[in-house]
């Protein structure tokens, strides 16, 4: 037999109100269709559920077995089918990937996690490595979060622009590159470090470069920024970075910064996420926070 679920419904109603016409004026129906209903609940549950007592009804054993299931029942469906309400962050508890760049990563990841303890200390973060490849994680539901530097192709990959950031120049204490003013040639000529993932040993540093009839000597590319500057602090090696990493490691590892003697167009840097979310009250709560977080990095950030 196919069960009509709204009959849950007039159910509880008439559980909560222990008379027909009580739970026609909770569910705002005629006394009839609601005497109907309380048919099709009879039939369907072989219980009288409601029986006459002198001038009221009363609930059988089974109903008042039954009432509280009930009732939860089809509270649980409202809150299922209804708005969304606001979330209780004391009492989240949910995991969320998030994918980023390992240089916004190391500049902001410690203050992420830690504003995401203080706020909802029952979420859970997995901070995971970038591979710079497609958007599959984000459409799979592998990855809730991610940065990147371009907007994205795909149609039903959302994105919110943080801010823009410029390349800076990273080189130990003492090299050589600080003793005089930083030109183009002195850059180009130096030994450089890449960072990349796939070991690339190109950048779009190195066509500004070919424009001025220059070609700057990459010795070496490394996976990562933290790798990276750190053999900038050990040899004379030249790492260029994003201002907001080598910032940090100007504090960290005391590297000399210097500006980058090339103008290259300013770096931005995107949230990403599946549309899926766009009205997740977790999820967007996540990415304010993320915002928050990340935006004192830039020197010229956009409302989130």
């Amino acid at each position: 037999m196919q069960l009509d679920l709204n009959l849950l419904t007039a159910l509880d109603a008439l559980l909560e109100e222990g008379s027909v016409a009580g739970a026609a004026a909770r569910l705002h129906v005629t006394a009839p269709a609601m005497s109907r209903s309380l048919g099709r609940i009879r039939k369907a549950t072989g219980d009288q559920i409601l029986v006459r007592t002198g001038r009221s009804m009363v609930p059988t054993t089974r109903a008042l077995a039954m009432r509280a299931q009930v009732h939860t029942l089809v509270q649980q469906a409202q809150q299922l089918l209804s708005a969304q309400q606001e979330i209780e962050l004391a009492s989240l508890e949910r995991v969320f990937t998030v994918r980023w760049h390992d240089t916004l990563t190391a500049a902001c990841g410690s203050a992420l996690i830690t504003a995401v303890r203080r706020q909802a200390p029952g979420v859970r973060l997995r901070l995971s490595a970038e591979p710079g490849t497609d958007d599959t994680e984000l459409r799979r539901g592998e990855v809730d979060l991610e940065s990147g530097s371009g907007t994205p192709t795909l149609p039903d990959i959302r994105h919110h622009l943080i801010g823009t950031d410029r390349l800076t120049v990273a080189v130990r204490p003492g090299h050589p590159l600080t003793e005089e003013p930083l030109t183009v040639e002195r850059y180009a000529a130096a030994e450089h470090l890449t960072v990349s993932r796939r070991g690339s040993l190109h950048s779009p540093i190195d066509d500004a470069l070919a424009h001025r009839g220059l070609e700057r000597h990459v010795v070496a590319a490394g996976p990562t920024a933290a790798f990276a500057l750190q053999l900038a602090l050990d040899s004379d090696l030249v790492v260029t970075l994003p201002d907001a990493v080598t910032r940090t490691a100007r504090k960290r590892l005391g590297l000399v910064t210097l500006p980058l003697p090339l103008p290259l167009p300013e770096v931005p840097l995107h949230l990403l996420w599946h549309q899926r979310y766009d009205d997740d009250r977790a999820h967007t709560w996540l990415r304010k926070l993320a915002t928050e977080t990340i935006r004192p990095l830039f020197a010229a950030p956009t409302a989130p």
